[in-house]
C-alpha cells in the first residue's frame, strides 16, 4: 500500500502554510464553531496550531475545557503502565532502551514477576493498566505478551489491559485479540519521514511504512480499539500534530472508526540519549495548545497524559481536555518493587502516588474513574463511536465512573469524607436519565454492602 496516501507530507505542509495566513477574526470563529463538539477540519486545526497571541490562546483553552466537560463531563480515567521488558533491538536516538545503551540494566520479567507487578498496582488501587513491552522479538514476542495478559487476568483484579507493543503481523494481532487486549496503542513517534529515518537508524523500527500500517493490520485482526500519537519534540510539533489528525481522519474514512485515544508524550531526558540543542523543544504553553487542538478537533477521542509532565502542568491539563491520566508510574521493568533508575526508559516528572493524584482530581472537582465497562460490554470500535457521537455513551460512563470511584474509596482506606461524598452526589445529579440514575443509586447501595465490579 502507498502510505503517502495516508500521510502526504506535501499536503500537510501546504495546509500548515495556509494556516499561517488565517486572520484573528476567522480563528475566533473556528474556536466558537468547535464548541458545538462536532469536531474541526484539518484546515481549521492547522489555523489553531498557529495561534501565538495570549488572548486567542485563552479563548482556545476555554473552548477545550467546555468541550471536554460537554463530552466527558468531569470524569478522568486513571491507569498505570506496567513495563515487562527494556530489552530492545532498535537504536532510537531518543530512548533509554536503545540497543547501544550498554550501561542500561537490562531485564525482561517472567510471567510470575509480571503478575507480581500487577498485584502491586492492584494494591495501590489500580484496575486498568497499560502493558508496555520492549521491542526485542526474541524476548517480547507474541507469546510473551499473550501469556502476560492471561496471567494478569487470571491472577489479579486488573480488569482491563491495554497494550503498547511493536507492530506485528495480522496473525499475531489475532492472538492478541484472543488474549483479551483492550486498546492496542502504537506511536509513529514522528510522521516526518526524513526525521523518522534519522532517529531510527537501525533495527526493525527503521521501517516507517510497516509501523504506520500496524493500525491496518490490527484492525484486520479484529482489534478495533486503537491508540495513536507522536512523540512531541522530535520534529516541528505543528507538522506532527496535523499528521496525527490526518492519520485519525484516514482511520475514520477507511474503517469507520477513529482512534479511541491519542497520547501526547513529550520528549524527556533518557539515559545516554541525545537531547542537546534540540531545535524542536516544546514550551508548556505550546504543549497546552496541542492538547486543546486535539480536544476540539476530535472531541470524542480520549487524550492520554503521562507522568512525563510535571505535577504543576498536569494539574492544569486535567482541566483542559485530558480524559485519561497515568498515576504513580514506573518506567522500568519491576519498578513497582525495585525502582532502579538505571533500568528506566525515560525520566518521569510527576512522582506523586495514585492517592495523591486522586486527591488533586477531587480537589479540582473532577470525578476519578476506574471504569472498564465498555471493553467488557463489547462497546468498542464502531459500536463505541456511534454511541459517543450520538452522546448516548455519557450516561453509562458517568454511572460507571461513580460506581468505580465509590468502590475505590471503600477498598483503599480513603474513607468517605464530605468532599468526596458531595462529589458523588453532584455526579449523580448530572445523570439526566432518571431510570439510569435510580439504578446507579441501587448499585451504590450494593457496593456499600460488599458487592464489587458492578457496571452498566
Amino acid at each position: 500500500m502507498d502510505t503517502n496516501k495516508i500521510i502526504n507530507e506535501e499536503k500537510i505542509n501546504y495546509i500548515l502554510q495556509r494556516g499561517k495566513g488565517v486572520g484573528q477574526k476567522t480563528i475566533s470563529h473556528i474556536i466558537e464553531k468547535s464548541k458545538a463538539s462536532k469536531g474541526l477540519t484539518i484546515e481549521e486545526a492547522a489555523a489553531l496550531l498557529q495561534i501565538e497571541e495570549d488572548t486567542l490562546l485563552e479563548e482556545l483553552f476555554k473552548a477545550a475545557k467546555e468541550v471536554k466537560n460537554k463530552v466527558y463531563g468531569k470524569r478522568i480515567v486513571v491507569f498505570a503502565p506496567l513495563y515487562t521488558s527494556n530489552e530492545c533491538t532498535n537504536n532510537c536516538t531518543y530512548c533509554g532502551f536503545k540497543v547501544t545503551n550498554k550501561g542500561l540494566l537490562r531485564r525482561t520479567l517472567t510471567t510470575e514477576e509480571i503478575v507480581k507487578e500487577a498485584v502491586a498496582l492492584v494494591n495501590e488501587g489500580h484496575k486498568r493498566i497499560l502493558l508496555v513491552c520492549g521491542e526485542d522479538p526474541k524476548k517480547t514476542n507474541i507469546t510473551h505478551i499473550t501469556e502476560s495478559l492471561k496471567a494478569i487476568y487470571n491472577n489479579t483484579d486488573i480488569r482491563r489491559i491495554n497494550v503498547n507493543a511493536a507492530p506485528m503481523s495480522i496473525e499475531d494481532f489475532s492472538l492478541l485479540k484472543e488474549a483479551g487486549i483492550g486498546t492496542y496503542q502504537i506511536f509513529q513517534e514522528t510522521y516526518h519521514r526524513e526525521t523518522y529515518k534519522k532517529v531510527h537508524p537501525t533495527g526493525a523500527k527503521k521501517d516507517y511504512d510497516y509501523r504506520l500500517l500496524a493500525i491496518n493490520r490490527s484492525f484486520a485482526a479484529g482489534i478495533d480499539d486503537l491508540g495513536i500519537g507522536a512523540l512531541l519534540g522530535l520534529y516541528d510539533y505543528r507538522f506532527d500534530v496535523l499528521a496525527t489528525l490526518t492519520h485519525a481522519q484516514y482511520m475514520e474514512e477507511e474503517f469507520n472508526v477513529g482512534p479511541h485515544t491519542i497520547s501526547v508524550p513529550r520528549l524527556r531526558p533518557a539515559y545516554n540519549a541525545v537531547m542537546e540543542n534540540n531545535p524542536y523543544t516544546i514550551t508548556d504553553k505550546e504543549f497546552k495548545k496541542i492538547v486543546a487542538v486535539y480536544r476540539l478537533t476530535l472531541p470524542y477521542t480520549g487524550i492520554i497524559l503521562s507522568t512525563r509532565e510535571t505535577a504543576e502542568l498536569r494539574d492544569q491539563l486535567f482541566d483542559l481536555g485530558v480524559s485519561q491520566v497515568s498515576a504513580g508510574s514506573k518506567t522500568n521493568p519491576g519498578g513497582y518493587h525495585n525502582n532502579s533508575r538505571e533500568a528506566e526508559q525515560f525520566q518521569t516528572s510527576d512522582e506523586r502516588s495514585l492517592k495523591e493524584v486522586i486527591g488533586v482530581l477531587c480537589e479540582q472537582g473532577h470525578l476519578p474513574s476506574f471504569c472498564t465497562a465498555c471493553y467488557r460490554a463489547n462497546r468498542t470500535g464502531e459500536a463505541f463511536m456511534e454511541l459517543a457521537k450520538a452522546s448516548e455513551i455519557h450516561e453509562f460512563c458517568q454511572s460507571n465512573a461513580i460506581l468505580t470511584f465509590k468502590e475505590h474509596l471503600l477498598d483503599y482506606g480513603y474513607g468517605l469524607n464530605e468532599k468526596e461524598d458531595m462529589l458523588i452526589e453532584n455526579a449523580l445529579k448530572e445523570i439526566k436519565n432518571e431510570k439510569i440514575r435510580k439504578m446507579t443509586i441501587e448499585k451504590l447501595k450494593e457496593i456499600e454492602k460488599g458487592k464489587r465490579d458492578l457496571f452498566f
